[in-house]
């Protein structure tokens, strides 16, 4: 039997690891969130299970664009890890670079929904998740050559062995175009900032494209300023440099351009998964050539709708709800 997507439409999920257009590699794990707002973990009293996981959650984004989509990663063996794997194909990402570690489990992601701007996320992710378990020997380095778009997060780079199975990825790929690195900082994963600053520095030497927030861009680039933060990286040798800024919008450099796009205004139910939203269409507006105008409002009108909508993986539009989303924008200007 075909997988089906959330709509019911049959998905592909074994593309030839020579016609993949995005391959991620990094978490995967089950989000728990709850079903009420304004109200604390403490008295929460249902949930709802969706797949979850930032690389995981852009694989599936561009899925849902038509693009092939696989992910690098690892469960536990137990249900949740069951249900990671086959809900990752039912959503139209392949699943053949994902394996199964015995002795770990897989992740739980709780979180806290307070609209339009507080969601506080709490990782059971110890001793350590099997995402970070994957070893450098392990990786198809023929995939990651071949893809399209080689995505990365910075949370790869926080343990071993998963730091030396990115580096050793990125050495193959030898810095092709469409490298990316989501600067995706969270402290709690990392034993310091500035054990992050130093791995971070290394990674910028390996990608072409490099994606985050005013806060991760000071820990890459040690600056907060957009326009600062964007010329750092793009000396690093980085190509194209976006910097989100939330409420304002987001920024975007090259060497010869600047683009900065607006947000749209939307009644937020939980900013989590925008960004991941937005990293999936950036994905297919760079693999479908587009200017960097139009990348930049497909990525900003991809996230918006994610932001509002209570889950992430699920959330991810295709791209009629994006032409939809952006037509009724221009209606209302």
């Amino acid at each position: 039997m075909k997988a089906l997507d959330r709509r019911g439409s049959p998905v592909n999920p074994s593309p030839p690891a020579s016609s993949i257009d995005v391959l991620a590699i990094g978490r995967i794990g089950v989000d728990l969130y709850p079903l009420q707002d304004g109200v604390g973990l403490e008295d929460v009293t249902s949930f709802g299970r969706y797949l979850g996981g930032s690389a995981t959650n852009v694989a599936i984004a561009a899925a849902r664009y038509g693009r092939t989509s696989a992910l690098i990663t690892r469960t536990g063996d137990d249900p949740f890890g069951s249900y990671a794997r086959r809900e990752l194909v039912r959503l139209g990402v392949s699943d053949r670079f994902v394996d199964v570690v015995p002795e770990l489990h897989t992740p739980v992601t709780f979180c806290e929904i307070f609209p339009p701007d507080h969601f506080p996320l709490y990782f059971y992710r110890d001793p350590i998740a099997p995402d970070l378990v994957i070893h450098a020997d392990e990786i198809d380095l023929d995939a990651v050559i071949g893809a399209r778009v080689y995505w990365s997060t910075v949370t790869g780079l926080s343990r071993e062995p998963s730091r030396s199975a990115h580096f050793a990825a990125w050495r193959a790929r030898d810095r092709r175009p469409l490298t990316v690195l989501d600067l995706d900082y969270r402290p709690m994963f990392w034993e310091s900032a500035e054990v992050a600053r130093e791995h971070v520095a290394r990674a910028l030497d390996h990608v072409t494209v490099a994606v985050g927030n005013r806060e991760e861009c000071e820990i890459a680039v040690d600056e907060t300023d957009p326009d600062r933060a964007a010329d750092a990286l793009l000396e690093r040798g980085v190509e194209l440099a976006i910097v989100k800024q939330g409420p304002k919008g987001v920024l975007a450099k090259t060497k010869d351009e600047r683009v900065e796009v607006a947000p749209f205004a939307v009644d937020v139910v939980n900013g989590l998964g925008a960004g991941d939203a937005f990293g999936g269409a950036l994905c297919h507006g760079l693999l479908a050539g587009w200017g960097l105008e139009q990348t930049m409002l497909w990525a900003n009108a991809a996230g918006a709708i994610v932001a509002g909508r209570r889950e992430c993986s699920t959330a991810m539009p295709d791209a009629a709800e994006v032409e939809e989303f952006l037509g009724k924008a221009v209606a209302r200007a």
